[in-house]
């Protein structure tokens, strides 16, 4: 996998398929599960998934799990180092131009992504479909909804930078390509609770290709504890959130955390230092870990992603989910002014989890 592949024959991009995180992948391999009935028009044979590398290490690793994983089932892996200097971003999207311009799908998990849109800029497909990539699918379909241009949850609010002022051209190319005409459909693929958009089909992510490939997990009788990166995203204040960990895990006896691959190596440590618990950073996205196991019978979380799918990716297993609510104190002052709308709303929603009060 290291490099870039040599690109496939012409009628190799039936479908396209953009992703930049470990989940996304996931979420493509549980749409083409999905997808893949007796009538489907979608086989893995038929697509093609373009992993455009990021730099972090620990993400890079998972998606190379995934990638694996992707191949096993059948599909094509084309590995772009696509932010590996500065002229990487041409090259690869001038190395991808041709195949965007002949795939009669694309399938993208992050509409949010400046690279993404950009590619968006450039197909002709007459099908787009946008799998999940957790909490921003929710304000995906919001924003599209409501005519917005594509924000991150987290930076509403800012002041719009030089960057943003240049791209957005670009951005708005991209929201049109998004929006549903009669020239060309929009599937959502999600396991979050989404508002309707006119002329978006919504379809439901059950983990079906998880609980089908892994599991069922061997349950411990203790509680683990799933990490955040509100702490990387300026949301939350870095004591306060070491804190709450302190207080959830004494409170229910978690004895393990398993790490937010953006979480970083000195948030970490503090946390091992000052809670005792131990550090797990996964290998593969937290609902296969989980569904592979050992896992608690008890899995505490923060709001977050995880609150909607591991419900879902471990039905029938016994093993309850558990969301504490994020305390107003707990937001740093330069926050976005949605942030503790939008968290809350993360909890509100999310079904067969047990709320838990906000820590002081």
């Amino acid at each position: 996998m290291n490099g870039t592949p040599g690109a496939p024959a012409p009628e190799a991009y039936g479908t396209l398929a953009f992703v930049e995180s470990p989940v996304q992948l996931l979420n493509v391999l549980e749409w083409a599960h999905a997808k893949a009935g007796p009538r489907a028009r979608t086989r893995p044979h038929d697509l093609t998934v373009v992993v455009l590398s990021p730099t972090d290490p620990m993400t890079r690793g998972q998606l190379r799990r995934m990638a694996e994983l992707a191949r096993h089932e059948g599909m094509r892996v084309r590995w772009e180092e696509a932010r590996g200097g500065a002229g990487a971003p041409f090259q690869t999207i001038g190395g991808l131009a041709s195949a965007l311009r002949r795939a009669h799908r694309i399938v993208i998990g992050d509409p949010f992504s400046r690279y993404v849109q950009l590619l968006l800029t450039i197909t002709r497909a007459r099908d787009l479909v946008v799998v999940d990539d957790g909490t921003a699918t929710m304000e995906f379909i919001a924003q599209l909804t409501g005519g917005e241009r594509l924000v991150r949850w987290h930076r509403r609010g800012g002041r719009r930078g030089p960057r943003d002022l240049v791209f957005g051209p670009v951005s708005a190319v991209a929201r049109r390509r998004l929006t549903p005409s009669r020239t060309r459909t929009v599937e959502v693929f999600t396991s979050m609770p989404v508002e309707e958009a006119p002329g978006v089909t919504v379809t439901a992510n059950d983990f079906g290709w998880t609980r089908a490939r892994f599991g069922p997990p061997r349950v411990s009788r203790g509680a683990d504890l799933v990490g955040t990166s509100l702490v990387e995203t300026g949301v939350v204040d870095p004591d306060r959130y070491v804190e709450a960990v302190t207080a959830l895990a004494r409170a229910h006896g978690a004895t393990r955390y398993f790490a937010h691959r953006r979480e970083s190596a000195d948030k970490l440590h503090r946390l091992a230092v000052e809670t005792g618990l131990e550090i797990v950073r996964p290998d593969l996205p937290l609902e296969l870990i989980a569904r592979r196991g050992p896992i608690g019978r008890l899995i505490l979380s923060f709001p977050s992603t995880v609150v909607h799918t591991l419900p879902l990716a471990l039905a029938g297993t016994g093993v309850r989910v558990a969301v504490c609510d994020v305390n107003p104190l707990w937001l740093k002052e330069t926050a976005s002014p949605r942030a503790q709308g939008f968290l809350a709303g993360v909890t509100t929603t999310a079904r067969d989890v047990q709320r838990l009060p906000a820590l002081g």
